[in-house]
């Protein structure tokens, strides 16, 4: 469980909450890939786990030393849609893997503010802006347009919904190489889900899952903030990227007393 399901899980009726299960990763099904870094340089390493029968299932994970208390987190958790994307990684002589700066256009075709924008662009339009242009087809691009396309007209002519772009709470990026020269960057973004009303008189009821932040009163209208962490292979010529995996959850959540 993530902090955000700890607090979703909390707003539900008691009957209705999930026990937690306690989590772990075997050691031996799980790849990890180390940088080299220089001194003064922020440390972090990748690792790509396995679970389920035949390790059917793969997550990337990233933990990361912090900076001011030099205790080593875990900053993202990404499960891939199908365990044959996760590519394989470039290795150095002495079994070390190699960190890319995925903000340059040096190192990668898609500097992040790109991956960043596409990916919000396929909730708030489908892809239609940026997110078919800079991404393949793949099953992670697909179920974010899916999220688009099966929300926006929820309300039918009672309502709307609107995602947009919001400031991401958590800018880092994690690149490594890959054996065929590409670069599998891990990266967050956030965005924002408006449902509203479309005239007065009417009024949103808030979901179980959403009474943590909501509770119990109807709105003319809420906006939820999701927080998400990404994962895509990325060219290092000019060429199309593909998402690979993402984790959503929401963090925030708020509405209005009143119609606008």
């Amino acid at each position: 469980m993530s902090v955000a399901d700890y607090k979703e899980n909390e707003g539900l009726p008691q009957a209705d909450r999930e026990k937690y299960k306690p989590w772990s990763y075997n050691l031996a099904s799980t790849n990890l890939y180390i940088p080299r870094f220089t001194a003064g340089q922020k440390k972090w390493f990748a690792a790509v786990t396995y679970n389920g029968k035949k390790d059917k299932y793969a997550r990337v994970l990233i933990m990361a030393e912090q900076t001011r208390t030099k205790r080593w987190e875990m900053v993202a958790a990404v499960d891939l849609d199908d365990k044959k994307q996760a590519p394989k990684i470039a290795l150095d002589a002495d079994g070390y893997a190699t960190a890319l700066d995925a903000t340059s256009t040096r190192n990668v075709a898609a500097p992040l503010d790109v991956l960043r924008a596409a990916v919000t662009d396929n909730f708030t339009s489908g892809g239609d802006t940026t997110g078919k242009k800079v991404f393949t087809s793949s099953k992670a691009s697909a179920r974010q347009i899916k999220a688009h396309d099966s929300t926006v007209h929820k309300f039918g002519s009672r309502g709307t919904t609107a995602f947009s772009a919001a400031t991401p709470e958590f800018t880092d990026s994690y690149a490594l190489k890959t054996a065929d020269g590409h670069a599998l960057v891990v990266f967050a973004h956030t965005h924002t889900q408006r449902d509203a009303v479309a005239y007065s008189g009417l009024e949103i009821l808030p979901e179980k899952k959403d009474r943590a932040w909501l509770g119990t009163a109807n709105s003319p209208s809420f906006t939820y903030t999701f927080t998400c962490s990404d994962v895509a292979t990325v060219p290092t010529t000019p060429g199309k990227s593909t998402l690979i995996g993402y984790t959503c959850r929401r963090t925030d959540a708020h509405g209005m007393t009143t119609s606008s």
